[in-house]
């Protein structure tokens, strides 16, 4: 078994776990929510195949669903995003970069890691909490709940990935 496959299944689980069993519980002034397990998608390398992306998307965000109780919310919006991740890494990219490389901030360089994490992230939440509050009646919660959750998203984002830098 290829050892990048092995690893990159290995992230799906972990990342699904951890959402499941600690991110899940987490609810920051009763609005914001970490939703980590979408930096699995934002981490596929640039040459990975568009339909896998959907798909794994797709499958990581109906996971989340059974445990969230949110039916079809998570694969809608996880869905969304496997297919915006090639075009918004597109953006941030140069043209030297190899064409398997994975997005970091040591290859896009820190700043266009945090707009590329960033613009992927507020694309997630606003889909996300939209489809969940179904309408705007409410419309001071949708927007505490999708600045709250992509503030705190893009943070964890952006230490998980400063930790992955000093391990390596």
């Amino acid at each position: 078994m290829n050892f990048s496959y092995l690893r990159h299944l290995l992230s799906f689980l972990a990342l699904g776990v951890v959402q499941v069993f600690v991110l899940n519980h987490i609810s920051l002034f009763g609005v914001a929510t970490p939703l980590l397990y979408i930096f699995f998608v934002l981490k596929m390398r640039r040459n990975y195949p568009r339909w896998a992306i959907i798909v794994e998307a797709f499958v990581l965000g109906l996971l989340m669903d059974t445990f969230q109780n949110t039916p079809g919310v998570g694969a809608c919006s996880m869905t969304l995003l496997g297919m915006m991740q090639p075009v918004l890494l597109d953006l941030f990219v140069t043209r030297e970069l190899a064409e398997d490389a994975r997005p970091s901030a040591a290859e896009l360089g820190r700043i266009k890691y945090f707009y590329y994490v960033t613009i992927a992230t507020v694309i997630y939440c606003v889909a996300f909490y939209t489809l969940e509050l179904f309408a705007f009646f409410n419309w001071m919660q949708w927007i505490q709940r999708v600045v709250g959750s992509s503030v705190l998203t893009i943070l964890l984002i952006m230490l998980l990935e400063m930790a992955q830098k000093r391990k390596e």
